[in-house]
């Protein structure tokens, strides 16, 4: 279904003691207003109008693309959804109010506001079941089951206390009520604001359908301050974990294992302990990810095996039957089928052919302090250990590096190459050096 989403970002923030504009804390490696953005997105959001207050240009930059609503003074909910209104050129079609600090609203519980709308509707209400009601707003019903009122915990008498079914915030509007209908709201506490939620009331007063649903409190988990964000990380974790092992992914102990809202994963892939997935990664079927490794922004081919200790960096590819072993990191490499890079070394801004075999120790000197070069290494090579290969620099196919060498220069297909000292013997050395010591 089409509708409006506006999504109330205005608030100051002041509780997350941070800099950074609250809406752009991430969970699960994304902000937080941008899991609400696309969740709205997938619903059948347009436009999206995010409402900011006029002191955020942090925020303003990152919703650039969109219609930005600002709230100039900071009058309560109802004000900044007044802010948002001549936005909307639509009138005809549902407007649901979100918020940037509520991340785990989904497209399932969108539809189901939207659908009471479309049935008729005026208003309808998301609310939860709580355990423990103090604090909230509670969602008082008629006789017939429609909804009254929102009252607040402060507010609420000592029967309406009882009640458990309690505000989340979120509301869907029928279009063409909602401007007339939040003009008659008026301010009702010390601090003169327009709370959105005395729009039931008035609503009901003024004989609109207004009606509630209720869905678990894990979706309307709010976020202030920096122990909450890390509380929705972990419920994120959590989901994103179950997800991933449904999928057909399999985790030896789940809780040390962290990954992002954009995670994709094959079948049959194991991932050991402790490992982190940042933003960006794609991992095929069939890869055995070992302990202790970080991945971001890399694409992993099937039948990869990675690790213990290995660092994948941005940009890189992998082909199939990749091994890249213990204390590796790599950066903005591709690697061909069957390639391997099994020990203790870098590689960067680099190209491994099919079957390239890198030995322990190697790395790719790909930075003289100005700019970044690229090194390319043939199908079928063979680079000893402990070498250094100093771009720009190309080593042919099926070519043979002798351990311990530096080269500078590109080595042709089949060739073989090193650069080392001659060996000296000293026959009895040891011993003079020995006896010089004592």
């Amino acid at each position: 279904m089409s509708f409006t989403a506006i999504i109330l970002a205005a608030g100051k923030g002041s509780r997350m003691k941070s800099s950074l504009s609250k809406p752009l804390h991430k969970v699960a490696g994304f902000e937080m207003i941008s899991w609400v953005i696309d969740a709205a997105r997938s619903a059948g959001a347009e436009p999206i109008i995010p409402v900011i207050s006029d002191d955020t240009p942090d925020l303003a930059s990152f919703l650039s693309g969109y219609s930005i609503a600002i709230q100039k003074n900071q009058n309560g909910t109802a004000d900044a959804v007044m802010a948002a209104l001549p936005h909307i050129k639509n009138r005809d079609q549902p407007i649901l109010v979100l918020y940037a600090d509520t991340p785990f609203i989904n497209k399932d519980i969108m539809c189901e506001l939207l659908d009471n709308i479309k049935s008729g509707s005026d208003i309808c209400v998301l609310g939860f079941n709580a355990e423990n009601p103090s604090g909230y707003g509670r969602l008082v019903t008629s006789s017939t089951g429609s909804l009254d009122a929102i009252i607040e915990d402060s507010e609420a008498s000592a029967s309406q206390k009882m009640i458990t079914n309690v505000n989340a915030g979120i509301m869907a509007f029928n279009g063409s009520i909602i401007e007339e209908t939040i003009q008659k709201i008026t301010p009702s506490n010390s601090k003169q604001e327009y709370f959105l939620t005395d729009i039931v009331s008035v609503g009901s007063k003024n004989n609109l359908s207004v009606d509630y649903i209720l869905t678990d409190k894990e979706h309307v988990i709010g976020i202030n301050n920096l122990a909450q964000l890390a509380i929705a990380e972990s419920v994120a974790q959590n989901n994103l974990r179950r997800k991933a092992m449904l999928s057909g992914v399999t985790m030896i102990a789940p809780e040390t294992v962290f990954l992002q809202k954009d995670t994709i994963f094959g079948q049959d892939v194991i991932i050991e302990p402790n490992v982190v997935i940042a933003g960006g990664v794609s991992i095929a079927s069939n890869c055995h990810i070992k302990s202790f490794c970080h991945l971001e922004k890399c694409s992993i081919g099937e039948g990869n095996i990675i690790g213990p200790f290995a660092r994948i960096r941005p940009d890189t590819i992998t082909s199939q039957n990749v091994k890249i072993g213990n204390f590796v990191e790599v950066k903005k490499s591709t690697l061909g089928e069957g390639a391997k890079v099994n020990h203790l070394s870098y590689v960067g801004d680099t190209h491994i052919g099919d079957n390239a075999n890198i030995g322990a120790g190697t790395i790719t000197c790909n930075y003289d302090g100005y700019r970044k070069y690229e090194t390319k290494i043939g199908n079928g090579a063979f680079i000893g250990s402990n070498t250094a290969l100093v771009a720009p620099v190309t080593i042919g196919d099926n070519a043979i590096i002798g351990a311990g060498s530096t080269i500078t220069q590109d080595v042709p297909n089949a060739g073989l190459s090193l650069s080392r000292s001659e060996q000296t013997i000293i026959p009895s050395g040891a011993e003079k050096v020995n006896n010089k010591r004592k």
